[in-house]
């Protein structure tokens, strides 16, 4: 006789089929008829846990944020970082769909879009304001806007994955075009880029002078 599934191994099943499909196909393009028949469940039941499919995205957002978010905080406090890193390196395939639904997500000029990159920076910034209390980050002189450039950082091997793979020689985020991405990253986030604060000060005392009447009027 064939097991029931019990409701919570029930529901992980079912959003992790609507992670797939939408990261896939997208979210209007995704049936809850399609989505329960990939989870191998009536569609009733479906819509018993999440109520509608707009439920069910909302499900497929915070376990995205959550999981993948979740395991950048961990990783802070992680006694064994190296050993952090290397499952997610050894891990891939089971983010996948994850980062599929997140560069979907993002890409789409939708509500829902906009909705999840606010709770991704939200939760960036969060990060790294643990990172700094901690004293493993840097402070910064906005840390907002820092943590909108760390979040879209974050996205651009997920966006251009076709694009960094061809250029590494494989097709796509391979797992070794993953760990050959992996020293170089945290190389420009631990050191940097620039061998001093040149260009920095340039900058900032560009920003300090003021601008000239008729350029603001011209604007």
């Amino acid at each position: 006789m064939r097991s029931v599934p019990s409701d919570r191994h029930a529901r992980a099943r079912i959003r992790d089929s609507a992670l797939e499909l939408f990261g896939a196909r997208g979210i209007a393009a995704t049936s809850i008829r399609a989505i329960a028949a990939h989870a191998g469940v009536s569609p009733a039941l479906v819509i018993h846990h999440f109520e509608s499919k707009e439920g069910l995205q909302r499900a497929c957002d915070d376990y995205v944020l959550g999981e993948l978010m979740g395991r950048n905080a961990q990783a802070l406090d992680d006694a064994d970082l190296s050993g952090t890193i290397q499952h997610w390196i050894a891990d891939m395939d089971t983010f996948r769909p994850a980062f599929d639904y997140l560069a979907r997500m993002i890409t789409e000029a939708t509500d829902d879009g906009l909705r999840l990159w606010d709770g991704l920076v939200d939760r960036t910034e969060a990060m790294i304001a643990d990172g700094v209390t901690a004293g493993v980050m840097r402070p910064s002189t906005d840390a907002h806007m820092r943590a909108v450039i760390v979040a879209a950082y974050g996205l651009v091997p997920l966006i251009l994955e076709r694009h960094i793979g061809r250029a590494l020689g494989e097709s796509g985020l391979t797992t070794d075009a993953v760990r050959r991405m992996t020293l170089p990253t945290i190389e420009l986030y631990t050191h940097g880029l620039y061998t001093d604060d040149t260009t920095l000060a340039a900058a900032q005392a560009a920003l300090d002078t003021p601008t000239p009447p008729d350029k603001e009027n011209h604007s």
